[in-house]
């Protein structure tokens, strides 16, 4: 394991379901002090779709916030500056960050198409390393090649002897075309006779209310089936327990995996997901994963009556969270994670 005991740094992320929170964690495990700050100054649903649509009527006060955290460092010399995603960043933070630090090594991460963030891309010539979970960015923008991880919580739930409950769950946030896509599967689920459980999660009434009046994805949604109650990684993980294979829906235009494709296959959970790029993973197996097209749903009943087979466990070390770190501040994976591209 990468040794960073006793290196300095400053780590900014996106907030993303308490993800970030684990890795500061582990950073810290790992012998590093580390400073983390979101990198908003809100995670109000307004500052997020304000963030979201157009930043320049929110500067004023996302130049006040990274001018205050300047302050707040102005004595202090790191070793790491540490950026995921950085919507709301500014490049004259960047700029100050290097100028204060000349030996500063700085290391980007993203786990959005940047088709999907433009904006993002001129952020690219601030950063010693930028990594991207799409393996496409990675070629059209001269970026390695890194996918995203487990925490640790999720290992190996098989050894925990409980009766599954369901045949199929899905658990994931309200966007694009994930409700249309969802509900076809239940319906096919419903004609095989496959039990199923499907939680849709919003941010906020409003906030969806209103994304549902212009979203035309969103305007089929029934108000009843969504949530608006984030689970937590624990209540997720019990939903694992009780089932035999997990739903993932990746959006229409991003072809790089979920969180939840190493969250599910870690547990030792069969995966369901309509990403066809993970046939170019060195964890894909038809025993594990099941591949269908969001355009014509078809199930197989034969899926669900085995037991997923157990991944190698230096495959399953590549995916993990410790694995993620030595990658991003130690040596790249781009070889290892390329070589099973087909």
């Amino acid at each position: 394991m990468i040794d960073l005991n006793g290196k300095k740094i400053i780590f900014l992320s996106v907030s993303f379901f308490n993800y970030e929170k684990a890795i500061a964690k582990r950073l810290s495990d790992l012998g590093a002090e580390v400073d983390f700050y979101d990198e908003r100054p809100s995670n109000s649903n307004f500052s997020k779709g304000i963030v979201r649509l157009n930043k320049r009527f929110y500067h004023l006060r996302i130049n006040a916030y990274y001018k205050r955290i300047l302050q707040e460092i102005r004595n202090k010399r790191y070793d790491y500056f540490f950026l995921i995603k950085g919507e709301a960043t500014p490049s004259f933070f960047l700029e100050s960050i290097r100028e204060t630090n000349p030996e500063i090594e700085m290391i980007y991460y993203n786990f959005d198409p940047l088709t999907e963030y433009p904006d993002l891309i001129d952020h690219l010539k601030y950063f010693d390393k930028k990594f991207t979970f799409e393996y496409r960015d990675s070629v059209t923008y001269n970026m390695n090649f890194r996918p995203l991880f487990y925490l640790d919580e999720y290992k190996n739930l098989n050894q925990l002897s409980v009766a599954p409950i369901y045949d199929m769950v899905f658990i994931g946030s309200a966007h694009t075309d994930r409700y249309i896509v969802g509900e076809k599967i239940r319906a096919v689920a419903d004609k095989l006779k496959l039990n199923s459980h499907f939680y849709y999660y919003a941010m906020g009434k409003i906030a969806f209310r209103l994304k549902k009046i212009i979203d035309k994805n969103l305007k089929q949604f029934d108000l009843a089936k969504v949530s608006f109650e984030k689970l937590n990684h624990q209540q997720i993980i019990d939903f694992y327990r009780k089932t035999k294979s997990v739903i993932d829906i990746n959006k229409p235009f991003q072809n790089g995996l979920t969180i939840r494709t190493f969250e599910v296959l870690a547990s030792g959970r069969k995966l369901i997901t309509t990403n066809s790029d993970i046939i170019n993973y060195p964890f894909y197996s038809t025993d594990n994963v099941l591949v269908i097209d969001r355009e014509n749903i078809q199930l197989d009943p034969d899926f669900f009556k085995t037991d997923g087979k157990e991944i190698d466990q230096s495959i399953l070390y590549k995916m993990s969270l410790n694995s993620f770190i030595e990658c991003l501040f130690g040596d790249l994976q781009d070889d290892y994670w390329n070589s099973f591209r087909k």
